[in-house]
């Protein structure tokens, strides 16, 4: 396995729709290398997730896991999880702000809209199918990651850049609030 490196904002492929993964294609060794590589990627980097371009593979693949995550230590655990091809569908029109960074705009906070439920309709990395419910911080994610495979980043969610600011202020002002 290999830790990628990570695509920065203003790399154009952060700003394309990925390409559909045929389900056979996930048989390839070299798919199923490259998906370990996320998985290592995106814990080498301390994230929750990781979109296939943010190692600058335009392919419709997002892994996730919260498990004992420096960055976010209070947040609820989420499985190791490999979505391919994803759908979502949210449940409800309740949405929550929270706060949310990227690994591919480092040093960065800034909160955003996100809904509270979703359905999530995808592929594993098997090629089986996945149908489940995300809520909350776990629908959160999905939706970040979903997004980054649609050519959005969390700056295009945001209902204002008021609350936009680095670590180091986020840590100092915005976390005792």
């Amino acid at each position: 396995m290999a830790i990628l490196k990570v695509t920065r904002l203003g790399h154009p492929v952060l700003r394309k729709v990925t390409a559909i993964i045929p389900a056979e294609e996930l048989q390839f060794p070299g798919m199923q290398d490259f998906i370990d590589d996320m998985i290592e990627t995106m814990k080498d980097y301390d994230g929750v997730g990781l979109a296939a371009d943010q190692v600058f593979e335009s392919k419709q693949i997002a892994v996730l896991e919260v498990s004992e995550n420096p960055r976010y230590p209070q947040k609820p655990k989420v499985p190791l999880t490999v979505l391919v091809n994803p759908r979502i569908t949210p449940l409800s029109e309740d949405m929550e702000d929270d706060w949310e960074g990227c690994l591919s705009i480092p040093d960065l906070r800034g909160r955003v809209p996100r809904y509270k439920t979703i359905r999530v309709q995808a592929l594993d990395r098997d090629g089986n199918e996945l149908d489940f419910v995300a809520e909350d911080f776990h629908a959160r994610v999905i939706q970040h990651e979903f997004d980054h495979l649609n050519g959005k980043v969390y700056l295009d969610r945001m209902r204002d850049f008021s609350t936009l600011t680095f670590l180091q202020e986020f840590a100092r002002y915005w976390l005792r609030t």
